[in-house]
């Protein structure tokens, strides 16, 4: 490794922090078509995701809640692969997105969200990178009951 080069755990966590200070598409959307609460009670991290699907493409993706730096910064991320992707992709994401953080990264390119693949190491911490993804995955399938983790 080059000894001037940041460590890639390093740039890592500088996404994360930078997520956690400024989510992106942190607001509540007037013209949601759908949405779902998610709740960890065990940290106490709480969100609502908000949806705008037309054509089954998400057209639009926001959250608002509060939580931990790591379920903050993994529900601004989720927002921001997920905007304008076809439902279908989202749900195969989502899939892949658990298995990365739970077991063996599948083959794919995970962009950004990569950053959070060391939560893997911190099996707790693990439901507070997920929380807005089974949240995501609730509001697409139009579930009533809020999305848990624990």
């Amino acid at each position: 490794m080059n000894p001037g080069a940041p460590d890639l755990r390093e740039l890592y966590q500088e996404v994360i922090f930078d997520h956690n200070r400024k989510p992106r598409n942190y607001r509540p959307m007037a013209d949601a078509n759908r949405h779902a609460d998610g709740h960890n009670p065990l940290c106490g991290d709480q969100l609502t995701v908000y949806l705008h699907i037309e054509d089954e493409i998400v057209r639009d993706v926001s959250f608002v809640g509060q939580g931990c730096a790591i379920s903050t910064a993994s529900a601004s991320l989720m927002t921001e692969a997920v905007k304008g992707k076809p439902v279908a992709e989202v749900e195969a994401l989502f899939q892949d997105f658990h298995t990365l953080l739970t077991s063996t990264a599948p083959e794919r390119d995970f962009g950004k969200l990569a950053a959070l693949s060391g939560v893997r190491e911190f099996p707790a911490r693990v439901k507070c990178a997920t929380l807005a993804w089974h949240t995501l995955h609730n509001a697409i399938i139009g579930a009533q009951d809020p999305a848990r983790t624990e």
